[in-house]
């Protein structure tokens, strides 16, 4: 009955503190000298509703990028994970080239691969479809978040003890079978969390192919907001990307729970 009494307690508090904050909060910008310029500016209901089919419709292809990439992200982020943690002299080109994608992909910021991706292979001549800005643009966010999801991959796998692949292989399995059965599905277990950050992560920069000219919610956000002079629509599309990222982040959040009370 204590215990009760207590949380429903600690609940009106967390409710109490956390509305004090935001009506202080919302205060305080109501009544700041430029709110009504920004409320011109930003939060126009007419603009928000004319600019958002065209913005939804963009999104949808934001959409589509995240979920093409993110299975491509995955496969190049295991696969090169992989190679870099396989042991053996015949293996130390492999990792040496691991290493080094990681290394590059990882060091240059992605809106410059993507700069260079799009604008740089299409430069090069080649027949269309293959010289598609949209098509590098989506080449550049892949390599860049294999190349992170590849590091998230190897602190799971050597996160799995020895004594897993030596007990392994006292069963006569193989190196290669002893890896893929053992110490893999335990390393993707333990690193669902950080992966599921970077989805999160690569959803919000599928906007920065905008910059290659294809048609998604950013582009066409700025397309209105140029012709109107008037910025609701990035609002708009910024509600979009909320829509999604939120939820992701709330089971990211859900998951991480799980795993401390399993391990407790």
């Amino acid at each position: 009955m204590h215990s009760v009494k207590w949380r429903d307690r600690s609940a009106l508090t967390a409710f109490a503190s956390t509305t004090v904050v935001f009506v202080a909060l919302g205060i305080l910008v109501v009544r700041s000298p430029g709110w009504h310029s920004v409320r011109r500016a930003f939060f126009q209901l007419k603009h928000a509703r004319a600019s958002l089919p065209d913005i939804a419709h963009g999104f949808l292809l934001n959409v589509r990028l995240f979920l093409v990439a993110e299975v491509c992200v995955l496969a190049i982020g295991l696969t090169v994970a992989i190679v870099r943690n396989i042991p053996g002299p015949t293996m130390l080109p492999f990792r040496i080239l691991a290493t080094a994608y990681t290394d590059v992909f990882r060091g240059v910021p992605t809106i410059l691969l993507i700069y260079l991706f799009g604008f740089g292979v299409p430069a090069l001549g080649i027949d269309r479809p293959w010289n598609s800005p949209l098509l590098w643009g989506s080449v550049a966010l892949i390599a860049n978040y294999g190349a992170y999801d590849a590091e998230v991959f190897r602190s799971g796998i050597r996160s799995v003890h020895p004594s897993q692949l030596a007990a392994a292989r006292s069963l006569g399995l193989s190196q290669w079978k002893a890896f893929r059965f053992v110490v893999v599905p335990q390393a993707i277990r333990r690193v669902i969390p950080p992966l599921l950050n970077d989805f999160i992560s690569l959803q919000k920069d599928t906007a920065l192919v905008s910059t290659l000219g294809p048609l998604e919610a950013l582009r066409n956000a700025d397309i209105y907001a140029k012709s109107k002079f008037n910025y609701t629509p990035y609002v708009v599309a910024s509600c979009m990307f909320l829509l999604l990222t939120i939820p992701m982040s709330r089971f990211v959040d859900w998951l991480i729970l799980r795993q401390e009370r399993a391990r407790r």
